[in-house]
């Protein structure tokens, strides 16, 4: 196209030199015309002393100088029409010169725009678009291979800290340290292999043929070790920690787009493995396309009232005595059966969906605490609060409102908290954790001893219970790791004045060995599994377990 509109606009020029030389001709001939004219007019006039047809006619006839000037315009003429050959000539031989170095311009230009449209500029690396086109011919290839355990590997490269590195030493001194790993990843890949830069700070591998199974995570240490030698930026060495997502063809998927994808989940589990490189197992996805549909009707579920809370009994070790209940939640999804609550909350928390669903969990939970009360059941309602609730200003305000709509006292509720949630962002969350302190409510460390704590900061809570995870409960009767563990974080509960609850009591033999190590309350299958309000008003009045008068308040000196 470009060419097409180059050779239009020189032929245009062609016609334009030839027309002026024309010109210049014409002006020749006009000039020598209108000095024949003149001089025959002044030859008449001299020799007949008037100008007449007849005296113009004489002087033509007679004078042979008129003779050779008549001839003047002839000779004009045909050297205007010589030059004007030899000009054209030229401007043509000019021209052609000049379209043949603008074509070479125009090609070497298309060349290098297509060069630039499926490379990256910094690296001079394939980008994303040349490597998908990359690997859907390796997968055609394959597919037509006559070896049936031929297949063909993609990794995934990223760079964890390299927004640290960008914070810290700006976008020039980034871009340097990002030509040297493009540099050492082509040193450690072989010639047929194809790596590209995909992203930001994100290279992709091909290996194209891969006839062993662990060859790739073999090559993924390698460029562990490659990229593990500390980078020279600014007389700085520099470290990064590189992340592997790896997926097969055609084990993973049999498009580009879905191998990608699936790469990109596997690198997010990396980051989570101390190898530092994750081979995809469908067990890791989180986008499919039923979670892409559950995301959608959990929404709907929250508004229609398609949620519903259960609740496992908490008694007391000492007295026996029921003293209160923990909200858990529940989703039977009509088509897609049970749902667990560790898909239902970090799902709502990736999607803005867990302020109203925290919101519905607060009124169902008040609302059947108010219902016993007013039964004369005087049971105190653990509520799970996510991280994402910790950091939402509007919290306080939100549980005041529901509370007063349910008519409940704060000090009916436990909000129970894990050490996560406080230690994300715990300044903001102590901030919101004090201000629900001081207008009733109290608080109880979930998990205990399972997340990354700082005594620093727990020290800070206004905490009333802690509670011993399950993990280290269920094995209390044959591991003296575990209960070691179990007596000792009663110990610290006590010693800090707050009441401490074991969940995951699944026999009688571990409800008595809590109870000699002075643990408060047990919850777990041993007393009930977690149950509908309406099963729950059942059990109450059948099982053996009675409501307590007074619930453990944290006076260990004297247990309830």
């Amino acid at each position: 196209m470009v060419l097409a509109i180059i050779n239009s606009l020189f032929t245009d020029n062609v016609k334009l030199l030839k027309t002026d030389a024309s010109k210049t001709a014409y002006q020749g001939v006009a000039i020598a015309i209108t000095t024949i004219i003149i001089a025959t007019g002044l030859v008449c006039y001299f020799e007949k002393g008037s100008l007449s047809l007849e005296g113009i006619w004489a002087a033509q006839k007679n004078n042979i100088a008129l003779w050779m000037l008549n001839f003047v315009p002839f000779v004009f003429g045909i050297w205007g029409q010589h030059s004007n050959s030899l000009i054209a000539h030229q401007a043509g031989a000019m021209i052609v010169d000049q379209t043949q170095e603008l074509r070479t311009k125009a090609d070497n230009l298309e060349k290098q725009t297509a060069y630039v449209s499926t490379h990256d500029r910094l690296t001079d690396l394939p980008n994303r678009a040349l490597f998908y086109d990359r690997v859907e011919r390796a997968i055609i290839s394959t597919l037509s291979s006559d070896n049936p355990h031929r297949r063909l590997s993609i990794l995934l490269i990223e760079i964890e800290n390299f927004k640290d590195i960008y914070d810290t030493l700006g976008r020039n001194s980034s871009d340097l340290i990002l030509k040297q790993i493009s540099t050492r990843l082509q040193g450690v890949s072989l010639e047929r292999d194809v790596v590209a830069k995909i992203d930001g700070n994100v290279f992709g591998v091909l290996l194209s043929e891969i006839y062993k199974e662990k060859k790739a995570e073999e090559f993924a240490q390698q460029i562990q070790k490659t990229l593990e030698s500390s980078f020279i930026v600014d007389r700085l060495n520099v470290a990064i920690h590189p992340n592997v997502g790896i997926v097969h063809f055609p084990e993973h998927g049999e498009d580009v787009d879905t191998l990608v994808q699936r790469a990109g989940v596997a690198l997010h589990i990396a980051q989570k493995s101390n190898k530092g490189y994750a081979l995809y197992d469908s067990s890791f996805d989180k986008h499919t396309p039923l979670r892409l549909t559950l995301i959608s009707e959990l929404r709907h579920a929250i508004e229609r009232e398609g949620l519903e809370l259960f609740y496992q009994p908490q008694v007391s070790i000492k007295t026996g005595g029921i003293c209160g209940v923990e909200a858990l939640l529940r989703w039977n999804h009509p088509v897609h059966g049970f749902v667990p609550p560790d898909e239902i909350i970090p799902m709502a928390e990736r999607n803005r969906m867990i302020k109203p669903l925290t919101q519905w969990v607060l009124r169902r939970a008040f609302r059947d605490c108010a219902n016993w009360h007013k039964q004369g059941l005087p049971i105190k309602i653990s509520v799970n609060l996510s991280a994402k609730d910790l950091h939402d200003p509007e919290l306080p305000d939100l549980i005041s409102g529901v509370a007063v709509a349910a008519g409940i006292k704060p000090e009916w509720i436990m909000l129970e908290i894990t050490e996560g949630s406080v230690m994300s962002e715990p300044e903001n969350a102590l901030v919101i954790i004090q201000r629900l302190h001081e207008m009733g409510y109290r608080f109880s460390i979930d998990d205990f001893g399972t997340g990354y704590s700082s005594l620093a900061y727990l020290k800070k809570l206004p905490l009333t219970e802690i509670k011993i995870d399950k993990s280290f409960v269920m094995d209390i009767l044959t591991s003296e790791n575990d209960a070691a563990i179990v007596k000792a974080t009663v110990n610290l509960g006590h010693n800090l004045g707050l009441m401490v609850t074991a969940e995951g009591v699944e026999n009688k033999e571990t409800m008595t060995r809590l109870m000699d190590y002075g643990c408060d309350v047990a919850q777990g299958f041993f007393l009930s599994k977690p149950l509908s309000v309406e099963n729950f008003n059942q059990w109450v009045h059948e099982s053996n377990w009675k409501i307590a008068s007074h619930e453990p308040h944290g006076d260990h000196s004297s247990p309830p």
